[in-house]
């Protein structure tokens, strides 16, 4: 068992360890569903060479939603040319059992 691991899930990577709490990009998986991330980078005082072979960390989906509203407002001036857009970015909310 390791005290840590590092993950890398969506192009970002995570430091967790068992019982913790990380938000990552929205999965196929129903709320009570297991997930498992296999890309494990760091696990146990090892590196990957890009992966640790072998590793991979366990959660259980918590939930989905969605972030807060990020708002973009592009503007010329003197030209009667503006736009406003908004932007809510899915989630998955995973809660980490076991890294092995």
């Amino acid at each position: 068992m390791a005290s840590y691991a590092i993950i890398e899930d969506g192009g970002k990577q995570y430091k967790v360890s068992a019982g913790d709490v990380i938000y990552v990009e929205k999965k196929d998986a129903a709320e009570g569903d297991k997930v498992v991330f296999d890309k494990v980078v760091y696990a146990d005082g090892t590196v990957g060479a890009p992966y640790v072979d072998g590793a991979s960390v366990s959660g259980t989906v918590a939930k989905h939603g969605k972030e807060k509203k990020v708002v973009t407002f592009k503007y010329k001036p003197k030209k009667h040319s503006h736009s406003k857009q908004g932007h809510r970015q899915p989630y998955t909310k995973v809660v980490i059992d076991t890294i092995a």
